[in-house]
């Protein structure tokens, strides 16, 4: 390793072993001083004395005698080196070392000796793919351990450093290993603190191309600690101008909407806690700080004052290694409690999920404390089988809270084994002691889901509207809900949106609106949101009533109007096999049609349009239904390519009593028999969110392949179709 000019300690404590005499004898040509930790611990030596210190370390810290009390005495000097600019590496089991040496209170939660039959390394984050850990690099991927070598590991995997920056996910073979954390860098200070938990092993370094890659991978590590060249860029920020950077950094990705709400890096899912306070909009949000996947869950927070620009905020809420949300704070909701925001949410600990309080610690609700009695329900019900998972002994999450008078109401999404999804009423006279009453509905037919998730109740008057995700889609149910037997008398039933949409949430603002967002998952692979470095969005803010005769309605928020551009608009008529091209590019933009078409006729908008044609996305307006044709929508990306089916007209029978399989009523009316649809596109990088009608809604994820696929045109098939429309570019939701 080329280490010249810098001032080098290699470290130890106890006797050294053959792995660590190999790993520091990689460092031949470079002059370096052996540094035992006790005598550090004992005064007797410096560590502010070098440029970088390297502690290689394949045995387990119990390992050593007396080690935790040697390390915490050497976290005092070791400070005083970081605050000098000194670099500090950590590998293998040395990693371990950071809650004794006063680095991260939360230490890697996986430890051990482990042998693979594949190469094993580092997979990259997209937004840390220029950190000279991997100069020289030429891809996310990097293998620095032989097949079959037996070696140490140690890395997060169901936890995340407190102050850490996770920098790559592990790496066997071709497989990514996403859900393990074993790269992480600590910024504390002018000196750097970078951990590299697995895929060393210097004394059986058999692979040629693995050996090579490993001496590289240290040697950039060692480099960059020592001569203070690491970048200061994290993907944590706490500051605007870093989320600025972080929301930069993924800029160029044409994929990356402009006005719907994306995280600022990583994982988004569930919209949580949802509350309009002091003037001010709140959208907390399912996050994993540690990557573009699922695990490791916190509460990322956004905020905005028009319902249209939002700016990032830090995270809200982290798990607690000591608390009953140790393994992810998951789905639940914002309540003004008198005054007082409060939390309330699932925590995650081992096989158990149990709602857990949290209230406001700041007037601008961007800190939180936890309540010290969580969680404030100990045990699922007794008198269900609650249904029991490989992941939790009992699915029992997600929460919708509301009073009504002086009682407070909750209900929580849960499972029946052998029965369906259910979601169960809880009443009480504060928000930490709860009375189980029962299922407010479960969902004992074909097709209803074996567990509801995130099931919320909006009350509209005469009739409520209840509406559950069951896994696979959102249906919601119109009705009247008995708080007292308790019971849900179902008058009519379909789903909320027939595409790419879960999780919904609603908010009540001061005007009195319910206003809903929901997550809109990926539709393409892991390894493409990986090398995105980002996955997930949410829809745009729906206002959601119920009209006078009980059907729902769903309008995108007036508020969006504010980012529109000049107005392109048009009338047409559009005779059989006609094409219109729209001046639009960009793919950011907004549709507002109204259609009328001979019977029979078939109209197609036609989206993300290459020049060629060889990629499209076609909105299909034939039948009684709405398709989104995906089959032409990309070259790549691993991504869904099916058709979305929107039905537009009522089926048979549907709204008489008990849930049915059936579809919100749409009326088409018509002129002389001739069908209309009023129509809304949303079109936004990877997303098409629709709305027909003023009701019907279908949210769409495509992944166009070339950039230049931004064309806009209409079609005409088998008659003629009139056609008006006003479309508007739309600007962006954050600054650019």
């Amino acid at each position: 390793m080329n280490l010249s000019g810098l001032r080098v300690a290699t470290l130890s404590l106890g006797e050294r072993t053959p792995e660590q005499v190999a790993a520091y004898d990689s460092l031949e040509g470079t002059p370096v001083d052996h540094i035992d930790l006790t005598t550090v611990a004992a005064g007797d030596a410096r560590l502010s004395d070098y440029d970088v210190c390297w502690w290689h370390r394949d045995r387990p810290l119990e390992w050593a005698d007396d080690g935790d009390s040697t390390l915490a005495a050497c976290a005092d000097p070791l400070a005083d080196a970081l605050d000098g600019g000194v670099g500090l590496l950590l590998t293998l089991h040395a990693l371990s070392a950071v809650a004794p040496l006063g680095i991260d209170p939360v230490a890697p939660d996986a430890t051990g000796h482990e042998t693979a039959p594949a190469q094993v390394g580092y997979l990259a984050k997209a937004v840390h793919r220029d950190h000279p850990a991997f100069e020289t690099f030429h891809s996310l991927r990097i293998h620095t351990r032989a097949a079959d070598a037996d070696t140490a590991f140690a890395r997060y995997e169901r936890v995340l450093p407190e102050r850490g920056t996770v920098l790559a996910a592990g790496l066997r073979g071709e497989d990514l290993l996403v859900d393990q954390k074993p790269l992480v860098e600590w910024q504390d200070g002018p000196g750097r603190v970078i951990g590299a938990g697995v895929g060393l092993s210097f004394a059986h370094a058999r692979d040629f191309e693995c050996a090579a890659a490993q001496e590289r991978f240290v040697e950039n590590l060692l480099v960059s600690l020592g001569s203070g060249r690491c970048p200061d860029f994290t993907d944590r920020p706490a500051t605007t101008e870093g989320f600025q950077r972080l929301r930069a950094a993924l800029a160029d990705d044409h994929h990356r909407p402009d006005y719907h709400f994306a995280p600022p890096a990583n994982w988004l899912n569930d919209p949580n806690g949802l509350i309009h306070h002091d003037g001010t909009y709140h959208l907390y949000y399912q996050y994993n700080p540690g990557g573009p996947t699922h695990g490791t869950i916190h509460w990322g927070h956004a905020t905005s004052e028009d319902l249209v620009h939002w700016e990032d905020q830090p995270v809200a809420l982290a798990p607690d290694p000591d608390g009953p949300d140790r393994d992810g704070c998951w789905s639940g909701c914002a309540i003004d409690d008198d005054g007082t925001p409060t939390l309330l949410y699932t925590g995650g600990r081992d096989r158990r999920q149990l709602p857990c309080l949290a209230t406001a610690a700041a007037d601008d609700l961007t800190a939180w404390r936890k309540h010290d009695g969580n969680p404030v329900i100990e045990t699922v019900p007794d008198d269900l089988e609650i249904l029991g998972t490989e992941h939790w002994e009992a699915e029992f999450r997600d929460h919708c809270v509301w009073r009504e008078g002086e009682t407070w109401y909750h209900l929580i999404g849960s499972g029946v084994t052998d029965v369906g999804g259910t979601a169960l009423l809880y009443r009480g006279d504060s928000l930490d002691d709860w009375e189980y009453v029962g299922p407010l509905l479960t969902g004992d037919w074909e097709g209803a889901g074996t567990v509801w998730e995130c099931p919320e109740l909006l009350d509209f008057g005469e009739k409520q509207l209840l509406h559950v995700s069951n896994y696979a889609e959102v249906q919601y149910f119109v009705g009247e809900a008995d708080l007292s037997t308790p019971r849900f008398e179902v008058e009519s039933q379909a789903r909320l949106d027939y595409g790419d949409f879960y999780a919904p949430q609603s908010m009540t603002d001061d005007t009195g609106r319910q206003l809903m967002w929901a997550w809109v998952p990926e539709a393409r692979g892991v390894d493409p949101q990986w090398e995105a470095g980002w996955s997930g969005l949410m829809t745009l803010p729906r206002v959601v009533d119920l009209d006078d005769e009980g059907t729902l309605r769903q309008r995108p928020a007036p508020e969006l109007e504010s980012l529109r551009g000049e107005p392109v608009s048009e009338t047409r008529e559009l005779r059989s096999g006609a094409r219109r091209t729209l001046p639009l590019s960009g793919n950011a933009y907004e549709l507002d049609l109204t259609l009328e078409r001979d019977a029979g006729a078939t109209f197609e908008l036609v989206l993300f349009e290459s020049p060629a044609r060889t990629e499209r996305t076609v909105v299909r307006w034939v039948g009684d239904e709405l398709v989104v044709d995906r089959s032409r929508s990309s070259h790549g990306h691993g991504a869904e390519e099916g058709e979305q089916r929107l039905p537009l007209a009522p089926a048979e029978g549907e709204g008489e009593g008990e849930p049915i399989d059936g579809h919100a009523h749409v009326a088409d009316g018509g002129h002389a028999g001739r069908d209309e649809l009023s129509l809304r596109a949303f079109v936004d990088g990877s997303v098409v969110e629709l709305f027909a009608n003023d009701s019907r809604c279908l949210t769409s994820r495509v992944y166009p392949t070339r950039q230049d696929a931004e064309g806009v045109s209409f079609v005409a098939h088998g008659g003629t179709v009139s056609v008006d429309v006003d479309a508007w570019a739309l600007d962006a939701a954050f600054p650019r």
